[in-house]
C-alpha cells in the first residue's frame, strides 16, 4: 500500500455529500426581511375650535389695521428722512425724521406683539399635546412675513438717514 491517502479520499469526499439538515438555512430570516423604515402614522385630525378661530380672526384684522397704519407712517417717514438726509444730527428735520422712525418702529412692534401672542397660543397647544391647528399656523406664517417686511423697511429708512 503505497498510497494510504488515496484510500482515505473516498471517505473524505463522502463527508461533503451529506444533506446538512442539521444546519440553518442560508436564506434570509424573517427579521432580515422586515422593513426597517420609519413607521408612518396618519396625521391627527384637528377638530374645529370656534373660539380659537375667532381669536385668530381678531388678531389678523388687528394686524391688517396696523399694516395699513404702518404703510401711511412709512410714507411720512420716507419724506422726513429725505428732507433730513445730509443735515447735522440734532437739527429740527433730523429730529422729525427720528420721531417718525420711532413711530414707525412702534407700529412694527405692535405687529410683532400679535405674532408673539399667536405663537404663544401655538406653544400652549403643543404643550397640551393637541395637534397643530392649520389656521393658526397660517396666520403665524403670514403675519411673521409681514413683520419681517416691516422690519426691513424700518432698517432701510434708518440706513438712509444715517448715510
Amino acid at each position: 500500500m503505497r498510497h494510504p491517502a488515496l484510500l482515505a479520499l473516498p471517505l473524505a469526499l463522502s463527508a461533503c455529500s451529506t444533506t446538512g439538515d442539521g444546519y440553518p438555512s442560508l436564506l434570509p430570516r424573517p427579521i432580515e426581511s422586515r422593513d426597517a423604515g420609519e413607521v408612518i402614522r396618519p396625521d391627527p385630525i384637528v377638530t374645529p375650535d370656534a373660539a380659537l378661530d375667532s381669536r385668530i380672526a381678531e388678531r389678523v384684522v388687528a394686524a391688517e389695521r396696523i399694516a395699513t397704519r404702518f404703510r401711511a407712517l412709512a410714507l411720512q417717514t420716507e419724506s422726513r428722512v429725505a428732507v433730513a438726509r445730509g443735515v447735522a444730527p440734532g437739527s429740527d428735520s433730523w429730529l422729525a425724521a427720528q420721531i417718525a422712525l420711532a413711530d414707525l418702529n412702534r407700529a412694527r412692534g405692535e405687529t410683532v406683539e400679535i405674532v408673539t401672542a399667536l405663537e404663544e397660543t401655538a406653544a400652549e397647544r403643543l404643550k397640551a399635546g393637541t395637534p397643530p391647528y392649520p389656521a393658526l399656523d397660517a396666520a403665524i406664517a403670514n403675519l411673521s412675513r409681514t413683520a419681517a417686511e416691516q422690519a426691513e423697511k424700518v432698517q432701510a429708512l434708518e440706513d438712509a438717514l444715517a448715510s
